[in-house]
C-alpha cells in the first residue's frame, strides 16, 4: 500500500511540474511576462497540499535550471534563474513553505488555503522585487523600490487574484479526485 501511494505522489508532483511549465509558456511578454504559472503553482498547493505541491515547484525549478526551457518564452538555465525576474521563480518555493505551514497549523479549510495563497503571493513578490532590484542595480544602476513595484508587481496584482480565485475554485472541484 505504502508504495502505490509513493508512486502516486512522484506522479502527482511530476504532472504539476510539467503543467506549471506549460502555463509559464502561456506568456505576454514583458519586464516580467504575464504567464499564468502562478495559476498553475497555487492550484498545485491546493490539491496536492502544501508538501507535494512545493516539490512540483521544486522539480520545475530543477528543470529549468538544468537547461529544460521551461520557463516564460521557452528559457532556462541557471542565467533564468540567476537574472532579473528569478527572484519571483523561487519566490514560489517561498509561497509553498508557507501553504505548507498554514496546512499543518490552521488545517486545511478554504478559508485557510485562500490565506495561505495570499501570503505566499505577497511573500513571492516580496522576494522577487527584491532579487530584480538587486541584480538589475548591478548591471544597469540603482532602481526605485517605486519603479520596481511599477513594473513587476502592481500589474500583476489583480491578474494574480484572479489566478487565485481560479485555483481555489478548481481546488474545491478537483480535490475529491486527488488523494
Amino acid at each position: 500500500m505504502m508504495e502505490h501511494s509513493n508512486v502516486r505522489d512522484l506522479v502527482y508532483i511530476a504532472a504539476f511540474a510539467a503543467l506549471i511549465a506549460v502555463c509559464s509558456w502561456i506568456s505576454i511578454p514583458a519586464a516580467v511576462p504575464f504567464t499564468m504559472q502562478t495559476f498553475a503553482v497555487f492550484a498545485a498547493l491546493g490539491l496536492l497540499g502544501g508538501k507535494r505541491g512545493t516539490f512540483a515547484v521544486l522539480i520545475y525549478l530543477l528543470l529549468g535550471a538544468v537547461g529544460l526551457p521551461v520557463f516564460a518564452g521557452f528559457k532556462a538555465g541557471l542565467g533564468a534563474l540567476l537574472g532579473t525576474t528569478g527572484g519571483y521563480l523561487v519566490g514560489f518555493v517561498f509561497a509553498g513553505l508557507i501553504y505548507l505551514a498554514a496546512e499543518k497549523i490552521f488545517g486545511g479549510r478554504t478559508a485557510v488555503k485562500a490565506l495561505a495563497m495570499l501570503a505566499g503571493l505577497a511573500a513571492c513578490y516580496a522576494f522577487g522585487t527584491g532579487w530584480f532590484m538587486t541584480v538589475y542595480a548591478k548591471a544597469n544602476g540603482p532602481v526605485s523600490l517605486g519603479t520596481v513595484l511599477g513594473w513587476c508587481v502592481l500589474p500583476f496584482v489583480v491578474p494574480d487574484l484572479v489566478k487565485i480565485g481560479l485555483a481555489l475554485l478548481l481546488t474545491g472541484r478537483l480535490k475529491r479526485f486527488v488523494h
